[in-house]
């Protein structure tokens, strides 16, 4: 995509989201052309439209098309994807003569959806499995972001539409959900650095804003600084996209959060605590988002412990 088409799509989508309800932002996606461009255009689809919903905090559930289409599925509106729980990225269920068990996440497409596309576990093979959502448990995640649309599923019981998933599969489906997740929280790292600098241009104290105190200026510059290596991580990982790759991007993705909210947080001080101001929202998703596919120091122990494993450190990009 080239870059004036890129950047109208980008204005397109933040026009579109910040005229949607926080919740519902799903239908003005799909008039926007969102399942085509996932298809044609994946990298820039992916890219633009989980940064917008970060941003704008605005909930959606095209991870769901996102999992499917990794799958090898069609992706529809009322197919919903198991993601893993929270905090791991193994597959959620395992098959056992013929019968399925299985636990995670979802997002709010299953409250809508009739099936639901689960991987599991059978025997030394991965198999990609559908069930009825007729038949499956879900509770909805309140926690520390109630408002994120995620939901706990359990099921056991029969399954059907059972196939076979080639090797390397489920690693490129954890991949593309971790690139996914982490624009998602790119995007509300840059929000949440936006408040913190408006608040200090706009908050005066002995007679100027607080924006000319030195220490402001090195709190706002190092969230700064951590907003753009993470976006030179996140296209690094598109371009030699890999499991690897996809991983740093969503481990930088989780510190980066925790870097700019703290400097975030101290800017805006006591103002940042209360729920007046719009800030805690972004933290507080960008807390849910961080569990998704793995935390950062997960990720890095386990990156950590394949290295060790295979004595060797991969080359990840060319320089």
């Amino acid at each position: 995509m080239e870059a004036a088409e890129r950047a109208l799509l980008e204005a397109s989508v933040r026009e579109a989201i910040d005229g949607s309800s926080s919740r519902g932002a799903d239908d003005v996606l799909v008039r926007l052309g969102w399942p085509e461009m996932l298809d044609a255009e994946t990298r820039d689809a992916v890219a633009v439209i989980f940064t917008e919903l970060g941003a704008a905090n605005a909930t959606a559930t095209v991870l769901d098309d996102v999992i499917v289409t990794a799958l090898g599925l069609e992706s529809r509106p009322d197919l919903a994807a198991l993601l893993p729980p929270f905090a791991s990225w193994g597959h959620p269920g395992r098959l056992d003569a013929g019968t399925a068990h299985a636990m995670g996440l979802t997002t709010e497409r299953v409250a809508s959806a009739t099936d639901l596309v689960v991987v599991c576990r059978d025997g030394a093979a991965l198999r990609r499995v559908i069930v009825p959502i007729a038949a499956v448990e879900i509770t909805l995640v309140r926690g520390i972001d109630p408002d994120s649309g995620l939901h706990l599923v359990r099921f056991a019981g029969a399954a059907r539409d059972v196939a076979e998933l080639e090797s390397g599969v489920w690693d490129a489906t954890v991949a593309a959900g971790r690139r996914a997740v982490a624009h998602q929280l790119a995007g509300a790292c840059r929000t949440m650095l936006a408040l913190a600098r408006t608040h200090a241009v706009e908050r005066m104290q002995f007679g100027r804003p607080i924006a000319r105190f030195q220490a402001v200026r090195h709190r706002l510059a190092e969230a700064l600084v951590a907003v753009e290596a993470l976006e030179a991580t996140l296209t690094a990982a598109w371009d030699e996209p890999g499991p690897t790759t996809a991983a740093l991007a969503k481990a930088s993705a989780g510190r980066t959060a925790r870097t700019v909210a703290t400097h975030c947080q101290q800017v805006l001080a006591g103002v940042g605590f209360t729920t007046d101001h719009p800030f805690h929202r972004f933290l507080e998703r960008a807390l849910a988002l961080e569990g998704l596919f793995g935390s950062a120091d997960d990720i890095v122990v386990g990156i950590g412990r394949q290295l060790l494993t295979d004595r060797t450190v991969p080359t990840l990009i060319e320089l």
